[in-house]
């Protein structure tokens, strides 16, 4: 039997003050093993006493690849293999010029102590919450008030985690002439924070649910209704108003629709935020001053769970689809070598998700991620774009000319881009998966150099990976793409999305 059993009613009498005073907050938890941290979250008070939990090692490749290869251990095991080659400079399709590695740390030092210092304890994990914000608008927030009292907290986070899922399914590139009108406000946004405005607003208005008298839920019924036509609608897409991979998202919610079956992890109401109940309920979840969730307990519910989303064509190993995972080239690939080893796995929309949904589990339910720093960082082309406009990577010619070429020919396409030139390649390329494996790889070594560089290594205020990605990494990769080219505002590689990747 697990922490807590599934409550008979969504509206129950239990009052958030109960269910917050239940346990310590864990602001208030502190621990020096930087595995056992919940990203974002250290508090000034005394450190609570959180127990040390054991994480499970990865499955044996040689046994089993295709499980190996979905597990999140691979990710940063295969990354630093590419990682190895960039440091010699021995890529394929990048030259590296690792003199410029410590300016590239220097300009993300910059942007975080301009938007942070002194108070570094205070920059939130990477996730979807901050989209949500834009504006200066606390639109999650306000959305919680907007809900009567007697919806308890665990059916609060049961809600946000329905609104992140299918929230942060939608967030892949949006492309340079999209922009959304906010039904509420009337103010314009474009990209991820448009796509957020975007999915809350739908989800307030039931969208997303079956139940007429709970619009704000997301179920497999609900989600059932969906088309492209709907959500091309609810996302304001229209000719003049092209939203790139539409087709795509439509289909990535009709799937989910499907996965949400699963009632291991989803409920017999077939909802994303009934893994909460998963969670909390699994026996290797934890109680003490704070329940204690292994993350890969998280990552074989999202992993399982919504395995059945991703489209069949993707990597296969024995039958079995692994998701977002490529053949490289920097990887062997002839005899004696086995076919897993010529593959690396990125999972970036699962990591996106794990990031997004453990913040409200950690603010509402107080939640406490052990092992949290086997995530990685988000292989996608603000991260990647940082390293390319740093000079620390550089395409090779003979990749340039073909990725300029096919910019071209896709210029001709009408509401294609074709001002400031990039390359360009579709998402299987084996640039676009060098380029994906060597930025996770160096986000982790960044995120040493700029400890360094911030003065806070070893101490209280060290930041974690998902501070770093937040208010460095992502936010300088934006920002120098925004000086770099004014006009689109695009990554240096652009990368042909079908809307389930980016």
């Amino acid at each position: 039997m697990g922490l807590f059993k599934r409550k008979d009613s969504k509206n129950s009498i239990h009052s958030d003050k109960d269910d917050r005073e239940s346990f310590v907050s864990v602001n208030s938890a502190h621990t020096s093993n930087a595995s056992l941290r919940s990203p974002g979250y250290k508090g000034t008070g005394p450190p609570a006493s959180i127990p040390e939990l054991p994480i499970t090692r990865p499955p044996d490749p040689a046994l089993d690849p295709a499980a190996y290869l979905r597990s999140i251990h691979a990710v940063r095991e295969r990354a630093t293999l590419v990682l190895d080659k960039a440091k010699k400079n021995q890529l394929n399709h990048f030259d590296v010029d690792m003199s410029k590695f410590e300016a590239t740390a220097s300009y993300v030092v910059s942007i975080i102590k301009r938007d942070y210092a002194p108070d570094y304890e205070n920059i939130p994990p990477h996730g979807r919450w901050q989209h949500f914000d834009v504006g200066g608008r606390p639109r999650i927030n306000q959305l919680l008030q907007s809900w009567p009292s007697r919806i308890d907290a665990q059916e609060r986070t049961r809600r946000l985690i329905d609104l992140f899922v299918v929230s942060v399914l939608l967030d892949a590139g949006a492309g340079t002439k999209w922009s959304y009108r906010s039904k509420e406000s009337g103010k314009i946004y474009a990209r991820s924070e448009g796509l957020a405005v975007a999915s809350l607003e739908m989800f307030k208005t039931g969208l997303f649910s079956s139940d007429p008298t709970e619009p704000c839920q997301v179920d497999g019924a609900g989600l059932k209704k969906v088309t492209v036509d709907t959500l091309a609608k609810g996302m304001q897409h229209s000719e003049q108003n092209p939203l790139a991979g539409i087709e795509g998202r439509a289909g990535l919610l009709v799937r989910l629709s499907e996965a949400l079956n699963n009632q291991d992890f989803f409920g017999v109401d077939a909802r994303p935020g009934n893994m909460l109940d998963y969670l909390l309920g699994h026996p290797s979840t934890l109680a003490s001053s704070v329940p204690i969730v292994p993350i890969t307990t998280l990552w074989t519910g999202l992993m399982d769970g919504l395995s059945p989303i991703w489209p069949p064509s993707r990597t296969q190993i024995d039958g079995v689809s692994i998701g977002d995972a490529w053949v490289c080239s920097d990887l062997p690939s002839s005899p004696p070598a086995q076919k897993w080893e010529s593959i690396i796995p990125f999972h970036k929309l699962t990591q996106w998700l794990c990031y997004s949904i453990m913040v409200p589990m950690s603010k509402l339910m107080h939640i406490h991620f052990a092992g949290s720093d086997l995530l990685t960082g988000l292989p996608e082309y603000r991260n990647g774009g940082l390293l390319v406009d740093m000079g620390l990577l550089s395409l090779k010619p003979e990749d340039m000319e073909r990725g300029v070429h096919a910019y071209r020919e896709n210029s001709r396409i009408k509401g294609q881009p074709n001002v400031e030139v990039v390359p360009l390649f579709s998402t299987d390329d084996d640039v676009i998966v060098e380029w994906r494996a060597v930025t996770v790889g160096f986000l982790d070594e960044l995120l040493y150099e700029v400890n360094s560089q911030l003065g806070v290594k070893d101490s209280d205020d060290e930041l974690n990976l998902a501070q770093m990605l937040e208010a460095g990494s992502w936010k300088g990769g934006r920002e120098i793409a925004e000086f770099s080219r004014p006009n689109t505002k695009e990554p240096p590689i652009m990368i042909r999305s079908d809307g389930t990747v980016f």
